[in-house]
């Protein structure tokens, strides 16, 4: 991801701001699905969202000396007490699959699955951190990535002596398995790094093995809500776009000329992307009044999946996630956007 999307992308989170928390609900399709897919809204589940443990506790073999994403090196001596920050909850998803769930002490808000309800909250949803919140825990170690700390709290965090790591930030399905193995190996579980990430590998293939062939392919636009004050439409590099192509679909954010991670929506960017399905989270969907109130913002009613109410809603805390929940997210949008094309 280049600097300036990776800026721009964290912009974005901290505009959203506040939590990004569980809020899947029950299907709400009014027709059967047809050649194209489902039609009317649908929300996609994952059931329990919980990471599934690649087996049980492993015993860390440090210490590990880890080459940062954006340079230096840091050396983990003790994964005793692990916290783990980042936009979309991806590490505190992978230290719980890796079996390591008991040492995490610290997460930020979009790490809302269930079994880490209790563990501290050190940073808000977009992934920005306290350095103080982080401080009062004593962590053996912090894995967080180049985009959830300003160069001043770098600053402060090698002056109060925390080993950070600090890894990529970008998120793509391709990248899954890489991002896996590099906090098992920052954790000195790499063994468990590599059943994890060949398990998610799996589940991933398996998923889009499900999606059924589309001539034309679907036109499928990521939209983030937060309430009728920030509404954007995603571009290259938002990590919708590399969830989209796995869905066997076309970004229409991208396709339409986007350039960036996300753009401010107008109701020529909507048009010109002439999406057929619209993707949305569900927290951001309830904020502009559901599928009635999204239908209201200019752009919208004028786009093929607007005016079929085509919208599909996904947990906030789980549709970017991009972690060991991976092939669950793959496999439960394209039921929901293609309806089961086998029954």
């Amino acid at each position: 991801m280049h600097a300036r999307s990776a800026v721009l992308l964290r912009t974005v989170a901290v505009l959203l701001g506040g939590s990004l928390l569980l809020g899947a609900t029950a299907c709400t399709g009014t027709t059967g699905p047809t050649v194209a897919g489902q039609q009317g809204p649908a929300t996609a589940t994952v059931g329990d969202a919980d990471p599934v443990p690649i087996g049980p506790e492993p015993t860390p073999a440090l210490p590990v000396t880890v080459h940062n994403y954006d340079g230096g090196e840091v050396t983990v001596t003790d994964a005793g007490r692990i916290i783990a920050v980042d936009r979309s909850g991806t590490f505190a998803q992978t230290v719980y699959a890796l079996g390591l769930g008991s040492k995490l002490v610290g997460r930020s808000t979009s790490a809302a699955f269930p079994a880490v309800e209790d563990v501290p909250n050190v940073a808000g949803g977009s992934g920005s951190m306290s350095v103080e919140a982080i401080a009062a825990l004593r962590p053996s170690v912090l894995l967080t990535d180049s985009t959830s700390a300003t160069p001043v709290m770098r600053d402060q965090l090698k002056a109060l002596g925390i080993p950070t790591v600090y890894l990529d930030p970008a998120r793509t399905i391709d990248g899954v398995g890489p991002q896996i193995e590099a906090v098992a190996n920052a954790l000195g579980v790499p063994e468990a790094g590599k059943k994890l990430a060949q398990r998610t590998k799996d589940e991933i293939a398996a998923a889009t093995a499900t999606v059924p062939a589309q001539d034309p392919k679907l036109r499928i636009a990521f939209l983030y809500l937060r309430s009728t004050a920030i509404t954007m439409i995603a571009g290259p590099g938002s990590g919708a776009d590399s969830l989209i192509a796995a869905l066997g679909a076309t970004d229409a954010g991208t396709a339409s000329g986007v350039k960036e991670p996300f753009i401010p929506i107008t109701s020529e960017a909507l048009i010109a992307a002439a999406p057929d399905v619209l993707l949305v989270m569900s927290d951001g969907l309830s904020s502009v009044g559901g599928v009635d109130g999204l239908a209201k913002i200019p752009g919208i009613a004028q786009t093929p999946g607007g005016k079929n109410k085509r919208v599909v809603d996904m947990s906030d805390a789980v549709v970017l996630s991009f972690g060991p929940n991976t092939g669950r997210v793959v496999a439960a949008l394209a039921k929901a956007i293609y309806g089961n094309p086998t029954a």
